[in-house]
C-alpha cells in the first residue's frame, strides 16, 4: 500500500472542486473583487446553474453578471461546477412542476430527454414545453430563497478569507 507525503489539506488542494471552484474565488479576493460581489456571483451562478431547461444557463449567467455588474468569470466558473446538479435536478423540477400545476405525469428519465433532444431539437422543445415550463416556475419559487441562504452563508466566510489575506500581506516598509 501507498502512503501519501502529503498532508490532508494539501491534498484537498489539489482537488477538481478546490482548483476548478475554490482557487478561482480566492484569487478574484486577492485581484481587489468584493466578498459581496464574489457571493452574489456564486449564489446567482448555482440558481441560475440548475435553470431547469438545457442550453439557457450561459446566458442567463452573463445577463445576471452584466446587469448586476458582477464578475462574469465567478458567475461563469459557478454555472460550469453546476451542470451535472441541473441534470440531477431536471427531473425533481419536473415532477414539482406536475404536482404544483396538476399536471398529467409524464413518465421521463435524464436518458430519454437527452435523446428527444439528439433526434430533433425543435421537436424536444415542443413535446417538453409545458414540462419545462412548470418546471420553471417551481425554479422560479424556489430560486430566490436558494440565492439568499447561498449568499448569507458565503459572505461572511469571503471576508474571512480577505481578513486572512490582508494580515499575510507583508508590511509596507
Amino acid at each position: 500500500m501507498r502512503s501519501s507525503s502529503k498532508r490532508p489539506h494539501d491534498r484537498m488542494k489539489d482537488g477538481f472542486f478546490y482548483r476548478r471552484l475554490v482557487r478561482p474565488l480566492l484569487d478574484l479576493l486577492r485581484q481587489g473583487v468584493t466578498p459581496e460581489k464574489i457571493a452574489l456571483s456564486v449564489a446567482l451562478g448555482a440558481a441560475l446553474g440548475v435553470f431547469p431547461a438545457l442550453g439557457w444557463t450561459t446566458v442567463l449567467c452573463a445577463i445576471a453578471a452584466l446587469v448586476l455588474r458582477l464578475n462574469l468569470p465567478a458567475i461563469q466558473i459557478v454555472n460550469y461546477v453546476m451542470y451535472p446538479v441541473q441534470l440531477a435536478l431536471l427531473l425533481p423540477f419536473f415532477r414539482f412542476g406536475e404536482k404544483l400545476f396538476g399536471a398529467k405525469h409524464m413518465p421521463l428519465s435524464v436518458s430519454q430527454i437527452s435523446q428527444l433532444i439528439h433526434n430533433g431539437v425543435w421537436n424536444a422543445i415542443r413535446f417538453l414545453w409545458t414540462t419545462t415550463w412548470h418546471a420553471i416556475v417551481v425554479w422560479a419559487i424556489l430560486a430566490p430563497v436558494f440565492v439568499a441562504i447561498i449568499y448569507a452563508s458565503l459572505t461572511p466566510l469571503l471576508r474571512r478569507a480577505l481578513n486572512r489575506q490582508i494580515q499575510t500581506l507583508p508590511e509596507a516598509a
